[in-house]
C-alpha cells in the first residue's frame, strides 16, 4: 500500500477524472436515452405480457365455464334421450305383450272352435255309426221275424193297429 501512495500522480489523476467525466457525458448524451427507452419498452412489454396472461386466464376461466355449461347441457340432453328411449322401450314391450295376449286369446278361441267342431263332427259320426248299426240290427231282427209267415202276419196287423191309432 505504501507503494501506491508513494507513486500517486496528480496529473494522471486529473486526466482520469476528465476522461471519466467525458465518458459519463457521452454516455448520458448517447447511451442513457436508448438504454432507458429499452428499459421502459421492456417494462411496458412485461406489463403487457402480464395483462395478456391475466386476460388469457380470464378467457380460460370463461371457456372452462362454457365447457362445463355445454357438458351439463349435453348430460341433460343425454338423460332426456335415455328417458325417451326407456319410455319407447316400455311402450314397445307393453304393445308386444298386449299383441301377444290378443294373439294368444285368438289362438285359444280358434282352438276351442276347432275342438267344438271336431267334437260335433265326432258326435255326428258316432250318431251315424249308431244309427247305421241300429238299422243293421233292426234289419237282421226284421228278417228273422219276417222269415216266418205267421210272425210276418202278426207284425203287419200290429203295425196296422198302431197306424190307425195315430
Amino acid at each position: 500500500m505504501d507503494k501506491l501512495i508513494n507513486d500517486f500522480s496528480y496529473g494522471l489523476f486529473f486526466w482520469q477524472v476528465i476522461i471519466l467525466a467525458i465518458t459519463i457525458l457521452l454516455l448520458a448524451k448517447f447511451a442513457w436515452k436508448p438504454i432507458l427507452a429499452a428499459l421502459a419498452a421492456r417494462e411496458e412489454g412485461i406489463a403487457n405480457a402480464l395483462l395478456a396472461a391475466e386476460n388469457a386466464k380470464k378467457d380460460m376461466q370463461n371457456l372452462k365455464a362454457d365447457n362445463e355449461k355445454l357438458l351439463a347441457e349435453a348430460r341433460a340432453e343425454r338423460d332426456l334421450m335415455m328417458k325417451e328411449a326407456r319410455e319407447i322401450k316400455d311402450a314397445m314391450i307393453a304393445d308386444a305383450k298386449s299383441e301377444a295376449q290378443a294373439q294368444g286369446d285368438k289362438m285359444i278361441e280358434n282352438a276351442k272352435a276347432a275342438i267344438e267342431s271336431e267334437k260335433n263332427a265326432a258326435m255326428a259320426e258316432l250318431k251315424n255309426q249308431v244309427s247305421s248299426l241300429s238299422l243293421q240290427i233292426a234289419e237282421k231282427l226284421l228278417r228273422e221275424e219276417l222269415s216266418n209267415k205267421e210272425a210276418q202276419t202278426k207284425l203287419v196287423e200290429k203295425m196296422l193297429g198302431d197306424a190307425k191309432l195315430n
